[in-house]
């Protein structure tokens, strides 16, 4: 069998009526949403097949939401026996991966998830933030930028997602700042519609309640490797894997130097499990047009049953 990569997507993926057509295919989907719902005293299912966008896109619902239907579409391909060689996520998507490596449960991973929206959230209330993604530049060139314009206010890499695609966070005045400097050396900038500045500073004061609220779950070592955010590499230690949870609310994700570490260990199929195409799209950017690979998204039951068949 060729090797697999399981990702998994995060925030800005979701669509209304995502996950539905699972959920009316396996009773195990269903059992899922119903403890998903349970556990976040939210109606998941309600929320991810009916909407309306504006509740869904709330951090505090999207989180679990996105979640969920990742972990619906993950069950579906496990009941085929299907195992990935190695697995990530971006951002929120990490907890996904985990849970395919079987680091944390289903339930536990739902809990941390949901957590982790409530406190992005109440921070997102004291600490006005924004994110723009600049298209065109390096990280190095954004970086020299960020240094240059450290006493403008705060601002930092939230996500270095391609060679020329990075998203900044970070307060208002200061990502526009740097948006504006970066457009002038022929960069495009795009804000993106976030409630906060993820993966900064601004966020800092959920840190610690967040690293005292993950040592409460149970973290098992990974049965699959995960190539985590915040170092772009794999550990199979549990504690280790704690602490990389808790720094990853902070730091920036490390996608680009993550889909090259998964070229490095020859993975030849990419399948994105969740919602949207998102990853997908970065995946095709970042490898090299000589490297042989295939990428599937499995955000549909017709996805999925081509999937099964190609790779069985």
């Amino acid at each position: 069998m060729k090797k697999i990569a399981f990702l998994f997507p995060g925030q800005g993926s979701q669509n209304v009526g995502m996950g539905l057509d699972f959920f009316q295919e396996f009773a195990f989907v269903k059992e899922l949403f119903e403890m998903a719902s349970e556990i976040c005293k939210i109606n998941i299912s309600k929320l991810c097949f009916n909407g309306p966008m504006e509740d869904l896109t709330m951090t505090i619902n999207l989180q679990p939401c996105v979640t969920a239907v990742n972990l619906a579409c993950l069950s579906a391909i496990e009941n085929e026996g299907i195992i990935p060689g190695f697995s990530a996520g971006h951002s929120l998507g990490e907890y996904s991966a985990l849970c395919a490596a079987k680091a944390v449960s289903n339930e536990d991973t739902l809990r941390l998830v949901f957590k982790r929206g409530q406190l992005m959230h109440r921070e997102s209330l004291k600490n006005k933030g924004a994110m723009h993604a600049i298209v065109g530049l390096t990280i190095e060139d954004i970086e020299r930028i960020i240094s240059g314009a450290q006493n403008k206010g705060i601002v930092s890499v939230a996500n270095h997602n391609t060679k020329t695609q990075i998203v900044i966070t970070g307060e208002p005045e200061a990502v526009q700042m740097i948006s504006d400097i970066a457009c002038e050396k022929g960069a495009k900038a795009i804000p993106l519609k976030v409630s906060g500045a993820w993966h900064s500073e601004l966020i800092k004061g959920a840190e610690e309640e967040f690293k005292h609220y993950l040592e409460t779950i149970s973290f098992k070592k990974t049965a699959t490797p995960v190539i985590h955010n915040v170092s772009a590499d794999i550990s199979s230690d549990s504690s280790e894997i704690r602490d990389l949870v808790g720094k990853q609310l902070c730091s920036p994700v490390k996608w680009f130097d993550s889909i090259n570490r998964l070229m490095d260990e020859n993975i030849e199929i990419f399948a994105e499990i969740g919602p949207g195409t998102v990853l997908t799209g970065l995946v095709k950017k970042i490898l090299p047009k000589d490297y042989p690979f295939k990428t599937y998204s499995i955000n549909s039951i017709k996805n999925y049953e081509n999937f099964i068949k190609e790779v069985k």
